[in-house]
Formats: C-alpha cells, sequence, structure tokens
C-alpha cells in the first residue's frame, strides 16, 4: 500500500518521488494536496491527469520560506509584504503576477500564478527538502469532497499516487482563503481559513471580485465543487420523508423532531473553526452511509462561516431538489 505514516524516513522518500517528477499526496493545515515539482511541467501534467481536472484551472504552488515568494512573483507593494508576515504560514494565496520560471501549465496559461506557504510541519519539510516549489491542489478526482485525512486521499486516488503522507488530520478543513492583488488593489477570490476582516485589519479594504468560471486566474472559482457522492441539499423540512434514508448535519443543535438514519454536529459549542474542520470529514463519513440523501443546515455568513456557506452552495450546486 502506498499509504505511510509521515515521519523523517517518509519524507525523504517522498523528496526524491518529487525530484524525478512523481506524486506525493500530503498533509496540509486546510485539506490534503497531490504534490508535483511546480517546475517541471511533465510532472505538473500528471495532477491534472489523475485528478480529471479541467486544464484551464490554474493550481496554487506552495513555498517553504517567505523569501522564495520573490523568486516566482512580481511585486511592488510593502502590503503585500504585511500579509505574508501576519499569515505566513498559514491559509491564505497570494495571487501575483508570475515570473518566467513558473511553467504555463501550472496557471493555465494566465500571467499571474497562486502561491501560499502552509502551515503544516510535514508539509514544509516535503518541500524544504524537495527544493523547489510544489504544485498542489486537494487530492482527490476533481469536483468530489475534499480529503482532510490519508483515508480519503487514498479512497478517491488509490494507487495513482507514488506516495501518501499520513500526517493526521487537517485541521483548519477547507481550502485557502485566495487573495489577488491587481494594480494596487486586492481582490477576494475565494472565502478560506483566513477572514476577510482579518486581512483588512492588516491591508485595509478587499474587493469582491464576481468569480470568472471561464478563465480562472486561481482555484475555487467554478460554480460547483466539492460534491459527495450522495445528494446534498440545504435543510429543509419539506424533504423529510419516513421513506427516505436520510443523514443531517447540523449547525449546533437539532432544529425539528425527525428520525434521522444518522445525525451529526458541526460544532456542539458553536465555534466556526470546529464547524469548518468537522464539515468535509462528517461529509465523508455520511458518504458511506448509504442514504438517499443528505441535509444539511446552513451556518450563519460571519467570519469563517463564509467559507463554510461558500464551500456547501458549490456543493449543493449539482443536486436538484426531489419531489415528493
Amino acid at each position: 500500500m502506498n499509504l505511510v505514516k509521515a515521519n523523517k524516513e517518509s519524507i525523504t522518500k517522498a523528496s526524491q518521488i518529487i525530484k524525478t517528477g512523481g506524486l506525493v499526496a500530503f498533509p496540509t493545515e486546510t485539506v490534503y494536496g497531490l504534490g508535483a515539482d511546480a517546475l517541471n511541467p511533465l510532472a505538473v501534467a500528471k495532477i491534472f491527469e489523475v485528478k480529471k481536472r479541467p486544464s484551464f484551472n490554474p493550481l496554487i504552488i506552495h513555498i517553504a520560506e517567505k523569501d522564495w515568494l520573490n523568486e516566482f512573483t512580481i511585486y511592488n507593494d510593502e502590503r503585500i509584504n504585511l500579509i505574508i508576515n501576519k499569515f505566513w504560514p498559514g491559509p491564505l494565496t497570494l495571487v501575483l503576477e508570475k515570473k518566467n520560471s513558473v511553467p504555463n501549465i501550472v496557471t493555465s496559461g494566465n500571467p499571474t500564478v497562486a502561491v501560499r506557504m502552509p502551515n503544516h510541519p510535514v508539509a514544509l519539510e516535503l518541500i524544504k527538502q524537495s527544493e523547489t516549489p510544489i504544485a498542489a491542489p486537494s487530492a482527490n478526482k476533481f469536483g468530489h469532497l475534499s480529503p482532510t485525512t490519508a483515508k480519503h486521499v487514498h479512497k478517491y486516488l488509490g494507487e495513482k499516487v507514488d506516495l501518501i503522507l499520513d500526517g493526521g488530520k487537517s485541521d483548519v478543513g477547507v481550502e485557502s482563503t485566495i487573495v489577488h492583488y491587481d494594480n494596487g488593489n486586492f481582490y477576494l477570490l475565494r472565502f478560506g481559513g483566513v477572514t476577510k476582516e482579518e486581512l483588512e485589519e492588516v491591508i485595509g479594504e478587499i474587493k469582491l471580485k464576481p468569480h470568472n468560471a471561464k478563465n480562472p486566474n486561481s482555484p475555487g472559482q467554478l460554480p460547483f465543487h466539492y460534491s459527495p457522492n450522495t445528494p446534498l441539499y440545504f435543510f429543509d423540512e419539506k424533504l423529510l420523508s419516513p421513506k427516505k434514508k436520510i443523514g443531517v448535519i447540523f449547525f449546533q443543535n437539532k432544529k425539528v423532531d425527525f428520525e434521522f438514519n444518522i445525525e451529526k454536529f458541526l460544532s456542539l459549542s458553536g465555534d466556526l473553526r470546529e464547524a469548518a474542520s468537522n464539515l468535509f470529514l462528517f461529509l465523508h463519513e455520511l458518504e458511506k452511509e448509504n442514504l438517499d440523501y443528505i441535509l444539511i443546515e446552513p451556518v450563519e455568513e460571519k467570519g469563517l462561516g463564509k467559507a463554510i456557506m461558500d464551500r456547501l452552495r458549490k456543493a449543493t450546486f449539482k443536486h436538484t431538489i426531489p419531489n415528493h
């Protein structure tokens, strides 16, 4: 089996795989990533092939030191340094003008590149030992649930990955926030582990930019994503049927007197960070239970709740409400 515990020996082995053009799945604080040498176009092409990811959907490159950013991007604004000094390593991705050293396959032909420095000891050590930035989207099949454990990765990708490093459950549980810097302005492209409010405390106003599904310059701009195989709907009492096998995910408290097949609670204490950490984990668990569908309660769109609702809108996008 290609799933191994992350330790000194396995990380060294994984770095050799990266150096020789292979694929390694590894833990980050957000979700597990499917990594390849970002400067090797043939290795990056394997990511798109294994994930069945559209070639127009660019990747994030992961770096191990803040000063690596200058090697691959062009910017001249002190606020960028304020951001990275405050939030790196961490769940924040910056989209900046790229240097020619970054292959076009990574950026899907865009003149910009998405970069982040993950806050996970295994990820950072792997990048350092590989001596190259690592391009890494989530380690799943395109459009499916994001993986927050090594077992989730193996469920989706099996032996198509050269090595899967098991570093435990991802703490944040939703992908990074993505911010695009363009001509003196900052634009939020994806809600994630760092909130808009936290960012604005450091650099001032961040504008919301409409998603560009036809020509995205970062991940997270397509209307559908993160979907379980089992149909997923926002909670609606009209969907409660004793003839159906139904799983439910409430935020904090049970909202209705109904006998569900399975009940989950994102955070009994009402903590949005705990809720985000449990979101994909619970969806993976319910996906295995042969349910007719899953219901999930919306959360308040404040702080990290915006990132949770962004994922849920995309996860429910392709499912049609059943008739009763």
